[in-house]
């Protein structure tokens, strides 16, 4: 069995994630079979009802776990398949432990961190590491020194130990500042952290130095002399802008190479061609197209991180540059609408849980339906697409969601258990992955160019089917529901330039190399509509302008 650790040290938020995701994605390269493990030492069993405005986005596994958004870019960068095994907390391992105790599993015996955390903590690592995989890479959230870390610094200690250092690897990512008013790069922050690093009992073989500009020979001869680590062991992890070129800073600098070495493993030669035309595309983009994302959580866009990634990965299979234009929802009005949204090619209404900003999303929609401008709603976003239609198409001016106002006479969409004769089915949501069935000639239908998809879910409210009757007589489609007709999974509206709503969560789903079909069927229909309302000398005016404007 072979093991990366990877850990931070001085700041978090340095690319923990990103950093082991990429050593992944160069060992996949050579031929090798990785799989990846995400350890978070806070208190919360999962990170499924903390707030995305302090966590970011909660990532959806096929098997229906709430995970870190950390998987999210395990996911996009290699091909892991990720489950519940692959996301631990501190709440869920102490959640063991108590059952265990409770049980009398410990025959009695005083439940200590250790050895019986630890143990714990081993075990859950030691669980994926099955025989069709290569390597494991098990990243511990936080920052080295952090007290609640303690217990899975010892874990991984203990790991070295026991499986033999030519079968671990540490690799700790840290910070070089740099220092504007000297003029120069500070190693000492790095060096305090491989300190404390080493008071726990392990010595990182890899540093990973988070830097604005290039380590120099002379300070990456200082770290590994003050760190004892080898100098070419030394990498620098320049800022870029797109983390999907850091694979290939990494192999500039034979992380991969280093890697195999320590660990004993003869592998293939390197292949990333497919990578480097992807970031080709990256760089060279035949245009822009501006997508207007329409949500609640705009303030913090983590909260998005897998949405963001995904308009992205649509974009490139166009060789097209996406530009996201945020938007509050709380912020568009009827009288606002057309201001808020006119430079935009498309709209897109995210999830989210809550009633705030409900109606800034319905006039969005209503913009977007009105004006033939090409609309994507998911999840929430799907369902106020269809609340938007009711009302205004159809004339039911009072339908709603029990989630926005739970009094309401006509409930286009009510929770999982108000469903007459369905069980609750062991929460309050529906998660991970589900069979939908789609209907032939419909833009899914064409998008995926199959009968039937799986995708990920995480919701908590249903459309109620006894409308179906009103949304279907004034023109709306219902293009997707599960196999046993029990579920709505899409909806679209025929005539509109591309108009459609999914209950699920395709982005959980879009890699870079493999976009999500049905983002990049809505940024052809984007781009489509930027190109039909702007002239040349428009376009290139407005190019401009968006440089300055939108991120």
């Amino acid at each position: 069995m072979k093991f990366i650790f990877v850990t931070g040290g001085v700041v978090s938020s340095l690319g923990k994630g990103i950093a082991g995701a990429s050593i992944g994605n160069l060992l996949e390269s050579r031929g090798l079979t990785v799989t990846m493990q995400k350890m978070d030492p806070y208190l919360n069993v999962d990170p499924g009802t903390m707030s995305p405005f302090q966590h970011g986005e909660v990532f959806v596994t096929d098997d229906g776990s709430e995970t870190d958004l950390d998987l999210g870019h395990y996911e996009r960068f290699t091909h892991s398949k990720l489950s519940q095994a692959n996301n631990w907390t501190s709440g869920r391992i102490y959640e063991r432990i108590l059952a265990k105790e409770r049980r009398g599993d410990y025959l009695g015996k005083t439940v200590q961190v250790i050895p019986h955390v630890t143990n714990e903590l081993k075990e859950a690592m030691l669980k994926i590491a099955t025989p069709d995989i290569d390597v494991v890479i098990v990243e511990v959230g936080g920052t080295v020194g952090d007290i609640e870390s303690l217990p899975f610094m010892e874990a991984m200690r203990q790991m070295r130990h026991e499986l033999g250092r030519d079968n671990v690897v540490f690799v700790h990512v840290t910070l070089v500042p740099y220092i504007a008013a000297a003029g120069e790069l500070k190693t000492k922050p790095t060096q305090h952290s491989v300190k404390e690093l080493r008071a726990l009992g392990i010595q990182p073989d890899i540093l990973v130095c988070r830097t604005e500009t290039d380590l120099s020979r002379e300070i990456r001869e200082k770290i590994s002399s003050f760190c004892d680590v080898r100098k070419e062991a030394v990498i620098a992890a320049r800022d870029v802008d797109s983390v999907y070129r850091i694979p290939v800073n990494f192999a500039d600098q034979k992380v991969d190479e280093i890697v195999l070495e320590l660990l004993k493993i003869e592998a293939k030669p390197r292949n990333l061609e497919p990578w480097k035309e992807m970031l080709d595309r990256l760089t060279h983009p035949k245009d822009d197209v501006v997508i207007g994302i329409v949500g609640k959580y705009v303030d913090y866009e983590d909260s998005y991180k897998s949405l963001k990634e995904s308009l992205l990965h649509g974009g490139l299979a166009h060789t097209l540059r996406t530009r996201i234009k945020w938007i509050e929802a709380e912020s568009i009005t009827r009288e606002s609408a057309s201001r808020e949204l006119a430079d935009v090619d498309g709209i897109l209404v995210p999830g989210g849980f809550g009633n705030r900003g409900i109606d800034g999303m319905l006039e969005g929609i209503r913009y977007a339906r009105e004006n033939k401008i090409p609309y994507f709603g998911i999840c929430l976003g799907m369902q106020t697409m269809v609340i938007e239609y009711i009302r205004n198409v159809c004339g039911i001016q009072d339908a709603h969601s029990t989630e926005f106002e739970p009094a309401a006479e006509n409930r286009v969409f009510f929770k999982l258990r108000e469903l007459k004769g369905i069980e609750d089915l062991g929460g309050t949501m529906r998660l991970g992955s589900w069979p939908c069935k789609l209907q032939p000639g419909s833009l899914a239908h064409e998008a995926y160019g199959q009968d039937e998809v799986h995708e990920r879910h995480r919701h908590r409210f249903e459309f109620n089917r006894e409308f179906d009757r009103p949304l279907l007589d004034h023109g709306m489609r219902i293009s997707g529901e599960t196999p046993d007709a029990m579920y709505v999974e899409i909806c679209e509206l025929p005539g509109h330039p591309w108009y459609l709503g999914c209950q699920f969560h395709p982005e959980f789903k879009s890699r870079p190399l493999e976009p999500h079909p049905l983002f990049v069927e809505f940024i052809r229909a984007s781009y489509k509509y930027r190109q039909s309302r702007l002239s040349e000398d428009q376009l290139n005016e407005e190019r401009q302008f968006l440089r300055t404007r939108v991120q």
